[in-house]
């Protein structure tokens, strides 16, 4: 699959969770095998009306390349200005947001609800062609409401209007998350456009990257929840892709070193406090699946100290062979 610069065979990426995919998180995946990752999406208009907040989401760091950036937003005139302004981080492409189905996003007219309004969302993609000199792609559901699947009209369209890429999610809008990703939809769209298509949703291991390429002959795959305290799963999956072999679980003590890691990183990059606050959720994730999961998790989000986090992780070593 060729992007811009990019030459990649399968890519495996990691997708733009917000919250969650922050560059701390970024880094270690890429250092796990992740072949491109996109940063957390980030506000058009809060970039445009010079929110410093919105256009640090936009920073790219080298340990954390290929990189995309993501922008959400229906305003043209914001768009077009946010994207501008990426270039200033020399992201190696820029991503737009047409998939996601928070309140919030919808709100401002972006996200999924670019959906119903597809001539909003070519002319976003016509207008920020433009004024880049990298790379633009999309990322898009198959549509609003199930039985409204507008999936392949909606890809063709932004592929006439410039884009270089999309990713699709195979769910709806309003499913959220639940329910199972609807890869037919994603073969077609696939068959439909010329433009790499990178498939996304319910992909959780090697089993299900290799059926989710079998049946899409997607260019490529991206992981988002199924990371979230489990990095590992890039090198896994790009294994099993290229050999078939199930490669061995991480053990405990790999799990705790990469946890230690991207908490080191986090606080290098953030705050002390905000970098308190976010690591509690990432520390539950990596406790998915172990042994008296659930009373350990309400400890993490008693973390407020890195004491505590020192604290946490001794006693974590300690418990290690019960785990």
């Amino acid at each position: 699959m060729k992007l811009g610069k990019l030459q990649l065979n399968t890519p495996v990426m990691l997708a733009p969770m917000a919250g969650c995919a922050d560059r701390a998180f970024r880094e270690i995946c890429i250092d796990m095998g992740a072949d491109i990752c996109v940063g957390e999406l980030c506000s058009a208009k809060g970039v445009y009306f010079g929110d410093k907040k919105s256009e640090q989401l936009l920073f790219t760091d080298k340990n954390e390349r290929p990189k995309g950036v993501q922008l959400f937003g229906s305003d043209i005139e914001a768009m077009v200005y946010a994207a501008k302004t990426a270039l200033k981080y020399s992201p190696d492409f820029i991503d737009i947001n047409m998939g996601c189905p928070a309140p919030k996003v919808i709100a401002s007219g972006g996200g999924s609800a670019l959906l119903a309004t597809p001539q909003t969302a070519q002319k976003i993609v016509s207008e920020i062609k433009k004024v880049i000199n990298v790379p633009l792609t999309c990322k898009m559901r198959i549509g609003v409401m199930p039985g409204d699947n507008i999936a392949v009209e909606f890809a063709k369209g932004l592929q006439n209007a410039g884009a270089d890429l999309i990713t699709v999610h195979g769910r709806y809008a309003k499913q959220m998350y639940s329910g199972t990703a609807d890869r037919q939809t994603i073969k077609e769209v696939k068959a439909a456009v010329s433009i790499p298509v990178i498939a996304n949703g319910d992909i959780a291991d090697g089993a299900s990257a290799k059926e989710m390429l079998d049946i899409t002959g997607a260019d490529g795959i991206m992981i988002g929840r199924a990371a979230l305290g489990n990095p590992f799963i890039f090198g896994q999956i790009k294994q099993y892709l290229k050999n078939g072999e199930i490669p061995p679980a991480p053990t405990f003590s790999q799990k705790l070193e990469v946890l230690q890691k991207q908490f080191e990183l986090s606080i290098k990059y953030k705050p002390e406090k905000v970098a308190m606050l976010e690591i509690r959720k990432h520390c539950a994730w990596y406790l998915k699946g172990v042994f008296g999961a659930a009373a350990l998790k309400t400890e993490c989000f008693g973390i407020n100290t890195k004491k505590d986090f020192a604290d946490f992780i001794t006693k974590l070593k300690k418990l290690e062979h019960n785990i």
